[in-house]
């Protein structure tokens, strides 16, 4: 059975023969030596309560699932999943990922309320909704441990720029807010079949024990406009947004989205929601 695979390959029966599917941005892990380095990294424990995202012909789930005992897949596209349930060590959720609440999991894969661990998640996102994923879980930040995503390597490089630099933007600022990141590993395009067009990279995430307490819908809206016309100096963007939403604070304009670090858009937030 799948179960049984090892690092020299699973079994003949499950070597199915499955073509990528471009809606769903599939790009399958195939490098041996990159899945042991990307496992490293995770560092997965017996009896830690994992789910993994997308784990598509089962590259990382396997080595995983050897390391955890039991393991948690949401996996969208049917002819995958119905091969997943072949493995008893698997739950496999069949659904789109944007539609799973992780408070419900994680509560469903608590046997008590009492002291309960959190989630970790993992998974090689698809290109295509990997940021909308990544606002999702956002939501039922609370309930997770960590996550490590392997990703497009532009996307990673935005997650954890630095403010004065050309990737810092939206993407930053809404992230960096709530969790520590770190670019772990680069995944070059040989490592995946068929090889996509990008360099990919993997993140470690990390959600922080005491962030800034912030309306979340305001921040996002402050920080879409801030960086809705980048070149420009923030007086023709969030100056006038600032104007019409009647902030007496003091906030410089005369700078550039970009030069705005995470802690002072952050200040902002929390001072327009208080005078409100």
């Amino acid at each position: 059975m799948l179960g049984a695979a090892r690092r020299g390959g699973q079994p003949k029966r499950y070597r199915m023969k499955h073509i990528a599917r471009k809606r769903f941005g599939q790009h399958f892990l195939a490098d041996r030596s990159m899945i042991e380095a990307i496992v490293a990294a995770i560092a997965p424990k017996p009896g830690q309560r994992m789910v993994e995202i997308g784990p598509g012909l089962a590259a990382l789930t396997q080595p995983l699932v050897e390391r955890l005992g039991q393991l948690t897949v949401i996996e969208l596209d049917r002819d995958l999943a119905a091969r997943l349930r072949a493995h008893p060590q698997l739950c496999v959720i069949e659904a789109d990922v944007l539609k799973v609440d992780f408070a419900e999991l994680a509560h469903s894969l608590t046997s008590s309320s009492l002291g309960a661990p959190k989630l970790r998640v993992v998974g090689n996102l698809p290109y295509n909704i990997s940021t909308p994923i990544l606002f999702h879980l956002l939501d039922f930040v609370d309930v997770i441990e960590d996550q490590h995503f392997m990703l497009q390597k532009e996307v990673i490089d935005r997650m954890v720029a630095r403010p004065a630099t050309a990737a810092y933007g939206r993407l930053s600022v809404m992230l960096q807010w709530r969790y520590a990141m770190e670019n772990v590993l680069f995944v070059p395009p040989a490592s995946f079949e068929p090889p996509p067009r990008v360099d990919s990279a993997v993140v470690r995430m990390v959600p922080r024990d005491h962030p800034a307490g912030v309306d979340v819908q305001l921040l996002s809206e402050l920080v879409q406009v801030a960086f809705s016309q980048r070149r420009k100096l923030l007086r023709h963007t969030l100056g006038k947004w600032l104007q019409e939403n009647a902030y007496a604070g003091a906030f410089d304009v005369q700078r550039r989205a970009e030069e705005v670090p995470v802690a002072e858009y952050l200040a902002l937030a929390e001072q327009i929601k208080s005078a409100q």
